[in-house]
């Protein structure tokens, strides 16, 4: 019987694969846009990044069911592509946290390449660290992310930089810095005549590249205005051990803490006669921000602008900031904010869809993000 020798054939598989794709269509992947929410404000900012990028909105859409349940449906074929996730951040946190774990699962299970999050405001970032008996809720929520597919994170101006250290996958954290610096230079007159303001010694860091950068001075508020951040909280090593009832040996004496007392709030530094621009990563409850704000006008300044990256303005602040000393209060479109807008013409926005749109781009196209960081320090 006569061997069959299949050496020397040539391959049976032609250039032309089945189902009509091509050897190049196989080994080169585009990349799509989507938006995880379907709301008109959380999808403007979508909209602006696929307009700077030129490409359209990736086709999908995401609804709740009668019982709260969030529901999913991609409506393209994304397999083998670069998929980029934008999800805004509106007032209901967890909802919007579901639908980007749940969409970046849809596309996970629908053969996408790489899946990116675009997410301007990473939420639950203030709850990094411990707090007595809680739980550190961002590393979780990164591990979530994790586990529904995500590869990459593109995010701005985390609360604590550290927090990169949560995920297991890259995480670019772009800055709004060079937009908000530029806002100062163009929209507020005389700035030459201002000084840049620490709201606490935290912040002071960031205060202090902005007046760096501007060539302004700085000032540092202390004080118990200062309630952000909530020191006061020990973690869980500095709870005192449970009682116990023994006839031996009853511990040794430790010295004991002092209770933290701040003083009265001061200005370390001249404001009189000066435009005060006072600078944070976040604007949440304004209260803090409105004492401040007094307290400068106190002191002599005759301007109060607040600059902050991302703009959650809840419960009552659009009517606070109308009632209060605070002359303009200057956010980035991270978060949807518009109807704080039409309650309050003192908030201003400032977009940054074109620096996301630019990390999409080289992200897509295996460039380096290095551009993106230039004469950013380690301390912005």
């Amino acid at each position: 019987m006569p061997i069959r020798r299949f050496g020397g054939h040539k391959s049976l598989v032609s250039p032309k694969l089945s189902y009509g794709y091509t050897k190049m269509n196989m080994s080169k992947s585009g990349y799509r846009v989507f938006s995880a929410n379907s709301s008109t404000a959380c999808t403007e900012l979508a909209k602006k990044i696929t307009e700077r990028l030129g490409v359209e909105l990736g086709k999908s859409t995401v609804s709740q069911e009668g019982n709260r349940e969030t529901r999913v449906d991609v409506k393209e074929s994304v397999r083998g592509q670069d998929i980029f996730i934008i999800q805004t951040i509106p007032r209901d946190v967890n909802t919007a946290i579901m639908e980007l774990l749940i969409m970046a699962y849809a596309l996970k299970t629908s053969c996408a390449k790489n899946i990116i999050g675009v997410i301007p405001y990473f939420p639950y970032s203030k709850q990094c660290k411990m707090r007595k008996r809680g739980s550190i809720v961002c590393k979780l929520l990164a591990s979530m992310l994790a586990k529904a597919g995500l590869t990459h994170i593109i995010t701005m101006d985390l609360h604590q930089k550290e927090v990169q250290g949560f995920f297991s996958f890259p995480v670019d954290n772009l800055r709004a810095s060079p937009f908000l610096i530029q806002y100062i230079q163009e929209e507020i007159p005389d700035y030459r005549n201002a000084i840049i303001v620490a709201k606490s010694p935290s912040s002071a860091k960031r205060a202090q590249s902005y007046a760096e950068r501007l060539r302004l001075g700085l000032a540092v508020m202390h004080g118990e205005a200062d309630q952000s951040e909530s020191d006061m909280a020990e973690d869980g090593r500095q709870s005192p051990p449970p009682s116990r009832t023994s006839s031996g040996h009853t511990g040794l004496e430790l010295p004991v803490m002092m209770a933290k007392e701040k003083p009265p709030i001061t200005v370390v530094g001249d404001v009189g006669g000066r435009i005060a621009i006072l600078i944070d990563d976040i604007i949440d409850d304004v209260e803090d921000f409105v004492a401040a704000a007094e307290i400068l006008k106190e002191r002599g300044a005759y301007k109060i602008y607040i600059m902050a990256t991302h703009g959650l303005l809840s419960a009552e602040a659009p009517r606070l900031i109308e009632e209060s000393a605070i002359d303009e209060v200057v956010v980035t479109n991270t978060v949807p904010h518009e109807i704080q807008k039409l309650q309050c013409p003192k908030i201003k926005t400032v977009d940054v869809s074109m620096i996301l749109a630019e990390a999409i781009r080289r992200i897509h196209n295996g460039e380096s993000m290095a551009y993106l960081f230039r004469n950013i320090a380690v301390d912005d």
